[in-house]
């Protein structure tokens, strides 16, 4: 009797812990290596179409299944938040980033995109508020470390391809900052897969139409076999399963664990991307990308903590 008591116990430990942890985990290393598919499909075909494509069949996926289940439309007020994410999120980060990885490599890619928080700060600065010491810190680190791993890159400046894709990277890094921010404030109160799925669906269409009038798509027919697998990995696995198991972590663990996934993925898409594409992973990339995700250690921190002093206890 008590044998089974302590075997039910444990399994329930096992159960409410392992399986967050689990999920956790797979974020970590398949949003890593989404990079990766995505730096294989944009060798083929144009960046915009491969992201549009991805967009509308991840779509697809969330719209069929909560069609099918009746779940409530939304409202006009909600619809305004969801056509802004749509720009944000789809349109703009996933977008620029996709097609900034054309042009760079899918580790600096990541990198760059791990940015985000320190426009946060940037960005919460210029609306007047004021930045902690500890943020300040955070940035200095993380500047420095950025400065490292483009020492390696200062030959490739010369190229006008690599600094467009910089560029883009950057700008798809400062919307998706937007993204965040206007999501804390503007969150929609309906189900939040639903909304993605909505937004993806918009984001494609509108892709599709850019493309379609810029006269840069191709026929489906001649996309290589190698686009489509990238385009189903990053369905799957980038829009799909892996967004599940981040909601899933995000809601069974605690916020500072359940953020270590931002500093696993550029590590993944750096080792990936130097085994499959011989891409740089110098010594100075290495030291370079460690002292710049410490530095978003840090800013992470000083946003917790600042967060937590908005937080007024109620009685």
């Amino acid at each position: 009797m008590a044998r089974t008591k302590l075997h039910t116990f444990f399994s329930s430990k096992i159960s409410t812990i392992g399986l967050p942890v689990l999920a956790l985990c797979w974020v970590s290393f398949f949003w890593g290596t989404t990079w990766i598919a995505s730096k294989e499909g944009v060798k083929h075909m144009p960046a915009l179409q491969l992201v549009a494509m991805r967009q509308f069949f991840g779509g697809c996926i969330y719209l069929t299944y909560f069609l099918f289940k009746k779940t409530k439309w939304p409202n006009r007020k909600q619809w305004r938040t969801i056509l802004i994410l749509s720009v944000l999120n789809f349109m703009l980060s996933n977008g620029l980033s996709t097609w900034g990885v054309k042009y760079i490599s899918s580790g600096l890619g990541a990198i760059i995109g791990s940015l985000f928080p320190l426009w946060i700060v940037i960005i919460t600065f210029f609306r007047g508020e004021r930045i902690s010491s500890l943020a300040v810190k955070g940035l200095l680190v993380s500047f420095f470390g950025i400065c490292i791993i483009f020492y390696d890159y200062l030959g490739d400046f010369l190229k006008a391809d690599f600094r467009f894709g910089i560029f883009l990277s950057i700008i798809a890094t400062l919307t998706w900052a937007f993204t965040t921010i206007y999501t804390k404030e503007k969150a929609a109160s309906f189900n939040p897969y639903f909304s993605l799925g909505l937004q993806m669906m918009i984001s494609s269409f509108v892709l599709f139409g850019a493309t379609d009038l810029t006269g840069t798509s191709v026929p489906f027919s001649a996309i290589p076999m190698i686009s489509w697998l990238a385009i189903g990995y990053l369905v799957i696995f980038g829009s799909v399963l892996t967004f599940i198991a981040f909601i899933y972590s995000l809601q069974h663990l605690p916020t500072e664990v359940n953020s270590l996934y931002a500093y696993i993925n550029p590590i993944v898409a750096l080792i990936i991307g130097a085994i499959i594409f011989e891409e740089p992973f110098t010594i100075l990339i290495i030291i370079g990308g460690c002292t710049t995700l410490a530095g978003l250690y840090i800013v992470n921190i000083s946003i917790r903590r600042k967060t937590r002093k908005n937080i007024v206890p109620t009685s």
